[in-house]
């Protein structure tokens, strides 16, 4: 019997319920499949069922991924990764409308977002992410500005995703039981109107700029542009804190940077 392990994050979805609605959120029929954290394979054998025209697995537990294995040999469509999804190039295993699913482990799920976003292509060839997180992380990706959740995180998501559904998952839907509720998270990939020419540039001038969250911005902005550079954006107020800033001022920032 394979036990959950604290190091890796593990907590099994049993409801069946759940995972419906989860699989339910699109039609996967014929389409090219990816899930990251398989598990025991609850999910899986519900993607499975709806006919998709390919399945690859990520499961970094040697164990699990050797049980998976054993359960889906025979099945030709499915192709099991054994390993760290952080060290896979997930980018190059898309293909033409691929659909990407995650019941993500808590300790690394911002991780594993953050590199989706990070795609040197975009648009990418997956057309839809449905990943699970920490309730209170799902809510700092989802800020909206102004609100007590915007931040970094909710910048550079809103930079490449669009949110399409969300929904509630109870502790008493895992086991283990966490002690946290989970928030299942829909997006879609769109193209902004400030076009960067690398995502990591933005997630820079996040991180310098919101090194002092309360603090105005009029001294870290020095670290990243020019004065002259600065006199260029409309409606940065330099007294201003990281939280008053709308994303678009972000985006504006990061391609006056890109242009240094």
């Amino acid at each position: 019997m394979q036990f959950a392990k604290k190091s890796l994050g593990q907590n099994f979805l049993i409801d069946k319920n759940i995972i419906k609605k989860i699989i339910n959120i699109i039609d996967i029929g014929n389409k090219n499949i990816i899930e990251i954290g398989s598990g025991k394979g609850a999910l899986t054998n519900e993607i499975i069922k709806k006919n998709p025209k390919s399945l690859s697995i990520i499961e970094k537990d040697f164990y699990l991924s050797k049980e998976l294995n054993l359960k889906y040999k025979k099945n030709k469509i499915v192709k099991i990764y054994n390993t760290d999804v952080l060290k896979l190039n997930i980018e190059k295993l898309c293909k033409k409308n691929s659909v990407i699913f995650g019941n993500l482990p808590y300790n690394i799920s911002s991780q594993i977002l953050v590199k989706i976003l990070k795609f040197k292509k975009w648009p990418p060839k997956f057309t839809d992410l449905i990943l699970m997180f920490q309730k209170e992380l799902g809510e700092k990706i989802l800020g909206k500005f102004p609100s007590v959740n915007y931040g970094r995180i909710s910048i550079l998501t809103d930079y490449r995703l669009n949110t399409l559904k969300k929904f509630l998952v109870s502790p008493n839907c895992f086991f283990p039981k966490p002690k946290v509720t989970s928030l299942v998270i829909h997006f879609k990939p769109k193209i902004s109107t400030i076009t960067l020419k690398d995502i990591s540039n933005l997630e820079k001038i996040t991180n310098i700029i919101f090194s002092n969250k309360r603090k105005m911005i009029n001294k870290n902005i020095k670290k990243v542009l020019s004065k002259k550079d600065i006199l260029l954006i409309n409606n940065l107020k330099l007294n201003s804190r990281p939280t008053e800033i709308e994303p678009e001022i972000f985006y504006k920032i990061a391609k006056l940077y890109e242009k240094r």
